[in-house]
């Protein structure tokens, strides 16, 4: 086992680090949720974990923390941290899978506004990630209004949720083209820094009088949803500064399933045949649009 592990290239290796990170956090943010606790608390716990590490990494650099465009290092905090309440509010309340694949709408909503902002053309491959992309979603979320009309039952996903899980994957994708355009001047470090620096005293100011004081386990879930969120931000930092980081990033749409198996293991969920259309249909419009040119 261990020989067959050291064949698989060091890129890939990251690549299912990071994977199994964020799937390993969306378990811990559900079953804190299970427990009482607001997802506002759990972001702002996230943050709190986070702004931390983020503080000894610009240090250890012997940097300044307070980066050079402010205004648009402010916008990626708050934009990210609108983004992280929709994810982690839908991953309270749809099946792991889907809450996962929803996530992944944001290649096209990326292409599309750097189309329109940042004037990147428009390539075939992005037009490819856009129609697969809606189609997966029409499947995954099966709205009343249209199947309805064709004999097909509608789903039976929160609507809410599932309005969330868009909205999330979209606010992901401003906070990538900010981070593109910040990429000129910043360092990844500050950028980093500044969104648990916007996000824990957003999320606290927002759950006001909602905070529930956690009790035996809901310490340890809280500060595993910071340590796996780490986890796969560290993998997929180490994965884009490999050789073999191009062909591994492929290998970042297991996060599906190992978010299937976990919502099976841990909440005996089970997708059925149209989230797993939909999910390859969306899954694949991000392959297509991430490598078409090689």
């Amino acid at each position: 086992m261990k020989q067959f592990f050291l064949t698989i290239p060091i890129g890939v290796r990251y690549v299912l680090m990071s994977a199994f990170g964020f799937s390993l956090m969306a378990v811990c943010v559900k079953f804190a949720s299970v427990r009482g606790i607001p997802v506002l608390e759990i972001v702002a716990a996230r943050a709190l974990v986070s702004l931390g590490l983020s503080v000894m990494d610009v240090k250890r650099k012997g940097i300044s923390l307070i980066g050079h465009r402010r205004g648009l290092l402010l916008s990626r905090g708050v934009v990210g941290t609108l983004a992280l309440i929709c994810v982690y509010y839908a991953l309270t309340k749809l099946p792991l899978a889907e809450a996962t694949v929803l996530q992944y709408l944001h290649p096209m909503f990326t292409a599309i506004l750097a189309f329109w902002f940042l004037k990147e053309r428009l390539h075939l491959s992005t037009i490819v990630c856009v129609i697969f992309s809606f189609l997966g979603l029409l499947l995954v979320s099966r709205p009343a209004f249209i199947f309805e009309k064709f004999g097909v039952a509608h789903s039976t996903l929160d609507f809410w949720a599932v309005g969330a899980a868009v909205l999330g994957a979209f606010g992901s994708a401003v906070a990538y083209v900010l981070v593109r355009k910040l990429n000129e001047t910043e360092d990844s470090s500050v950028i980093i820094f500044y969104f648990p620096l916007i996000a824990l005293p957003l999320s606290l100011v927002l759950l006001g009088n909602d905070f529930v004081w956690p009790t035996g386990w809901s310490w340890l879930l809280l500060l595993l949803v910071g340590v796996f969120t780490q986890m796969g931000q560290i993998g997929l930092t180490k994965a884009m500064q490999t050789e073999t980081a191009s062909k591994a990033t492929a290998f970042s749409y297991l996060q599906v399933v190992f978010a299937a198996v976990l919502g099976w293991l841990f909440f005996s969920e089970m997708p059925d045949i149209w989230t797993f259309s939909g999910a390859a249909l969306i899954l694949l419009g991000a392959i297509v649009n991430g490598f078409w040119k090689r």
